[in-house]
């Protein structure tokens, strides 16, 4: 007999081998993790799902979280050296940053002040009350300096969401997407968000995901996402992209 209740399954339970490009996972220097012990409870509980390499993420944000890469490097030396000593944690650490696309932004990239994954890939992200004004001529001069834009978290502009076609003309000019994995369902970030992941992923407009978790109460609401299998099986190949990339 036909049933309209869809079977649904644990994400946590398809994240073995992930690579997180995405988190805020380093001590003290953002609106992330609070201290070294916070980071590696968070780094416990990833390790718990199989999830066993980081590139950390701090923002760098002009005004609020002028960070630099020598207060990234620090933070992330600080947070290493405390793992190595850590028993039962084998994970692989490395560290960038998230940019805010501000008045700001394009001096730092012209000084070679920021930080990109793998040398190749910048994450970049926007203000969530309006779009940023420089936001195209910052994409034209990521691209000349040989980095890909990469947008965090595209779901949750949600002046975008009324505006979808935004979503693949900034494809076309080179932007690549990260989903967040919060936005799968509307417990994190509400319904809205989740219904515009899933229609990014539906029309294959997203590149890559990670978690952007800053605490221990987003990374257990992690642990309880449920999907369709339906969205699963649109998922795992982006997965499966993101570690082929980064890992």
């Amino acid at each position: 007999m036909f049933s309209f209740f869809q079977k649904k399954v644990y994400l946590a339970d398809y994240l073995h081998g992930m690579v997180d490009i995405h988190n805020h996972i380093l001590p003290g220097i953002d609106d992330g993790s609070k201290s070294v012990a916070e980071s590696l409870e968070l780094l416990r509980g990833f390790s718990e799902l199989g999830v066993k390499k980081f590139i950390c993420t701090p923002h760098i944000m002009h005004n609020h979280y002028d960070n630099t890469p020598k207060t990234i490097k620090d933070s992330y030396e600080i947070l290493s050296k405390e793992l190595e000593a850590s028993k039962g944690l084998e994970l692989i650490l490395e560290y960038a940053a998230e940019h805010m696309v501000d008045d700001n932004f394009e001096h730092i990239l012209a000084k070679g002040k920021v930080i990109p994954l793998h040398n190749e890939y910048l994450l970049i992200e926007m203000s969530y009350l309006q779009p940023s004004l420089n936001f195209d001529a910052a994409v034209e001069k990521i691209g000349k300096e040989s980095l890909f834009p990469v947008l965090a978290h595209p779901e949750r502009y949600m002046y975008f969401h009324h505006k979808y076609g935004k979503y693949p003309v900034m494809k076309s000019q080179g932007v690549l997407y990260q989903a967040n994995l919060l936005s799968l369902t509307p417990e994190s970030y509400g319904e809205g968000v989740a219904k515009i992941t899933a229609k990014l992923l539906e029309d294959d407009l997203i590149d890559f995901v990670g978690s952007d978790v800053h605490n221990m109460r987003q990374l257990s609401a992690l642990k309880e996402i449920k999907l369709s299998n339906k969205l699963l099986n649109r998922l795992l190949p982006i997965i499966e992209r993101t570690i082929h990339t980064f890992y």
